[in-house]
């Protein structure tokens, strides 16, 4: 089991260029991202009042990115200590370290989460209940 709690997440800066047709943020391999990014995925479409999450990752980093609208990302480390953050910028990534319990919520209309990850599709990283998921944070 990795010891993490929630203040080991962090938000990070991406590379924001600015142009007059447009902004680009560039995000690259241990360099903005401080993992091998290994799988790539969004959500969207995410009906107004649905969460998604509700699980922690054995092993997996994230870094999670509001591409489009705003949503909110709730971390718990299952000590009793929560910490929240409101995603609403293209240039920022919330930084989620394996071992923390994760909820996103409060989906704007058209909100898009791109989520880059550390590791490929693993059915055993995940722990989705959250009674095992104290469990494991004791061991």
């Amino acid at each position: 089991m990795i010891k993490s709690n929630v203040y080991d997440c962090t938000m990070i800066e991406l590379d924001k260029h600015h142009h007059k047709k447009g902004n680009i943020t560039v995000v690259e391999n241990g360099r903005t991202v401080p993992f091998e990014v290994r799988r790539t995925y969004y959500l969207y479409d995410v009906p107004s009042g649905e969460s998604r999450g509700g699980h922690a990752h054995r092993e997996l980093r994230q870094l999670i990115v509001a591409a489009s609208g705003s949503f909110d990302v709730t971390l718990n480390d299952g000590t009793g200590v929560k910490r929240t953050f409101t995603l609403n910028r293209p240039y920022q990534g919330l930084l989620v370290v394996p071992g923390i319990w994760r909820e996103l919520n409060n989906f704007s209309s058209g909100s898009v989460c791109l989520v880059l990850a550390s590791h490929e599709y693993d059915e055993n990283d995940y722990i989705r209940d959250y009674g095992e998921f104290l469990v494991y944070k004791k061991r």
